[in-house]
């Protein structure tokens, strides 16, 4: 063994702070501990927050989310996350999330909570009578047009090429021209 000056107080010097420490030069029995995801199950899934579309692996037992992580083999991401894609899990397990449909009538200040039906059955109402009150047949040149210039729709990125196919296929079933989507993918 080649050792040096220095080499020789760094090497004492540990030993002595070993001992005083009371650390053996006996060999530590290391002990894996169980992993939280130790029997859950496995399932992929893409990130909604942007199009890229990056892969996700959820984790979920009895029901429950318990974490969520990059897809290793997905071929976009590879297993990488940006910081809203790693925050997903909070999607779920968030004390602000918003769980219920809620709703401020005209001119109130606060927002109300209200049940799935009612929501639905009042946007759908809502969607037909806009159509209904602003549906064109035909332009001021007698062209058939059967559109509504009230009703404009931005699309999520979180859909997929196959749900964005289906949503612009409804609107444009209402007569809605102005649609945009988002994604890239």
């Amino acid at each position: 063994m080649n050792l040096n000056r220095r080499g020789f107080l760094k090497l004492s010097g540990g030993a002595v702070g070993a001992s005083v420490l009371g650390i053996g030069l006996k060999p530590a029995v290391a002990e894996a501990q169980p992993l939280a995801i130790q029997y859950a199950r496995e399932t992929t899934s893409i990130c909604p927050y942007c199009s890229v579309g990056c892969g996700l692996i959820v984790h979920t037992r009895g029901g429950e989310v318990i974490n969520t992580e990059g897809d290793p083999d997905h071929p976009i991401n590879r297993g990488t996350l940006c910081p809203k894609g790693s925050s997903v899990y909070q999607l779920r397990h968030n004390a602000a999330r918003v769980t219920q449909p809620l709703y401020r009538g005209k001119g109130e200040r606060e927002w109300q909570p209200v049940s799935w039906d009612w929501a639905l059955e009042n946007i759908a109402r809502r969607v037909k009578a806009t159509r209904d009150e602003s549906f064109v047949i035909a332009n001021a040149r007698g062209q058939v047009v059967n559109r509504t210039d009230a009703i404009a729709s931005v699309g999520s990125a979180a859909l997929d090429n196959e749900e964005c196919y289906l949503y612009q296929k409804f609107l444009r079933s209402l007569g809605v021209v102005y649609l945009e989507h988002q994604a890239r993918i």
